[in-house]
């Protein structure tokens, strides 16, 4: 975790007094991804994992299918420089060239919403979930970054079966936590179909685009969605729960795959 946070001396005032005090901050760091030598895009991240990052936001971005495709990934972590070269040339369209976002993905990820995007195809997954277990893995997932227990400054991600969670994620942005979900499920062969994924932010419709194409059917958050993300959720057949707080839940669409226990 030291990598992702720095110190700083603050002043903390309150109602009754005043002192000196060191309080940790998240670490804001520019990565460059650089595809067969083309610079693709920079990102503002938490530098942790950018292997999964790089390879994730590529993936996300219709540029890798397979890590079969992959030759060779090289992580410059002084520099903040990932270069990715694939067995076969791949030839990128100019405006992707010219598309290059700097974000932490707090509004408009860094996402191209381009031929990747029209790729999402309707999740037709019969999987159901209960709403206790929901619950336990909500409140699995609220206690499982360290990171932002101590910061507040990053939001996180989690891909889940029904029981547990089964690959964490953390970053500054939230589009960031997930790429770096799916990027390490692409090289380490983990399967997403009939998965559920948790994440701490918003649930808009760039990020629906992200789980449909690995046919993830059901999509929690404890925070709310956009209306967008509302739409397309229910276009692509996911089942969208929003705003879990407690023991209480938001459920938008789908809501089939639901199980009320006790009932």
């Amino acid at each position: 975790m030291e990598n992702n946070i720095e110190k700083f001396p603050i002043l903390r005032l309150t109602r009754e007094d005043e002192g000196s005090i060191e309080e940790v901050v998240a670490r804001e760091f520019p990565v460059t991804i650089i595809l067969n030598e083309q610079e693709l895009v920079t990102l503002l991240c938490s530098p942790s994992d950018l292997r999964y990052l790089a390879v994730g936001f590529l993936h996300s971005e219709g540029l890798l299918t397979s890590k079969d495709e992959i030759k060779k990934i090289l992580v410059d972590d002084e520099r903040g420089v990932v270069r990715v070269e694939t067995v076969e040339e791949k030839e990128l369209a100019q405006d992707v060239l010219f598309k290059r976002i700097i974000s932490t993905g707090c509004g408009r990820g860094a996402s191209f919403y381009s031929t990747a995007d029209a790729a999402s195809q309707k999740v037709e997954s019969r999987m159901e979930i209960s709403t206790d277990e929901v619950f336990t893995l909500v409140n699995e997932f609220q206690h499982g970054s360290h990171l932002y227990l101590t910061t507040h400054g990053v939001h996180s991600a989690a891909l889940c079966d029904r029981k547990s969670i089964l690959v964490f994620g953390e970053d500054i942005g939230r589009h960031n936590a997930i790429d770096k979900i799916f990027g390490r499920c692409l090289l380490e062969d983990i399967p997403t179909d009939n998965r559920v994924i948790i994440t701490s932010g918003r649930i808009t419709s760039e990020i629906l685009h992200k789980v449909s194409k690995r046919g993830i059917p059901i999509i929690i958050s404890i925070s709310a969605p956009t209306n967008l993300g509302v739409r397309l959720a229910d276009s692509l057949g996911i089942t969208l729960i929003a705003s879990v707080r407690g023991k209480k839940m938001n459920v938008y669409t789908s809501d089939w795959r639901i199980v009320r226990d006790g009932k």
